[in-house]
């Protein structure tokens, strides 16, 4: 499953369809907001484009690795410190295959997909490069 949401996900629920007989490992990244002196963040995809892309490095992903499951979320909005933003859910029958397309799939989204992310704090914003 590729999704652009605003709305929160149940990382167990996708954890728990990743438990596929064949897979012996199960690899999830979880990014939130942080507290880097912000209040929140506001976060803008390009929406179509954005699934296009996400799909595409799925698709590579499940290619390069041995891979029986990849999920991606990733949210838009606005968010608060602490809230969820982005889940990848990565199994595979070894956990290296699960830990490389893991990685890979991290890295490729914020390399290639359009999602702008903007800190918000007391004193207004600024639009995070990249």
């Amino acid at each position: 499953m590729i999704e652009i949401t605003e709305e929160d996900f149940k990382i167990g629920e996708l954890i728990g369809k990743a438990k596929h007989p064949d897979a012996g490992a199960v690899v999830t990244f979880l990014g939130i907001v942080r507290n880097d002196g912000i209040v929140g963040m506001e976060i803008e995809a390009y929406t179509e484009l954005a699934m296009q892309e996400l799909e595409r490095i799925r698709d590579e992903a499940l290619g390069q690795f041995n891979l029986t499951s990849l999920d991606v979320i990733h949210r838009t909005g606005t968010l608060a410190v602490s809230d969820n933003i982005l889940l990848i859910v990565c199994g595979a029958p070894h956990r290296k295959d699960a830990f490389a397309a893991c990685e890979y799939v991290i890295d490729e989204l914020k390399e290639r997909v359009p999602m702008w992310k903007k800190e918000l704090s007391e004193d207004g914003g600024r639009w995070v490069d990249g």
